[in-house]
């Protein structure tokens, strides 16, 4: 099949119409909410920060290892500071950030 003026057809910038305009302005138009709404949605979900709560990242035998306890369980891992030697200088600010004594019991 032989496409007559193909080549004239193609060297011409597109005629959009203000069907396609408008079109085109809706799905942009769409887009730009869609992004908001998940802005909003991921600035304002999710738990607030406990206060209660230990946090610690340390170097451990594979790599990285991480404590993260709240309430009793992280008053309990503060009061024993027997069963994380090691990890004093790393724990006694996050015991004291949560409000919990170091070492004692």
């Amino acid at each position: 099949m032989i496409m007559q003026d193909q080549s004239k057809r193609l060297s011409e910038p597109l005629n959009w119409g203000s069907r396609e305009k408008s079109v085109v302005g809706a799905l942009l138009a769409c887009a730009v909410v869609a992004v908001l709404v998940l802005g909003v949605y991921g600035l304002t979900s999710g738990s607030p920060a406990r206060a209660d709560c230990i946090d610690v990242t340390f170097a451990g035998t594979l790599g990285a290892s991480k404590i993260h306890a709240c309430g009793g369980h992280a008053k309990t891992i503060c009061a024993s500071s027997a069963g994380y030697k090691g990890l004093e200088e790393l724990l006694r600010p996050a015991c004291r950030e949560a409000g919990f004594a170091y070492g004692r019991r």
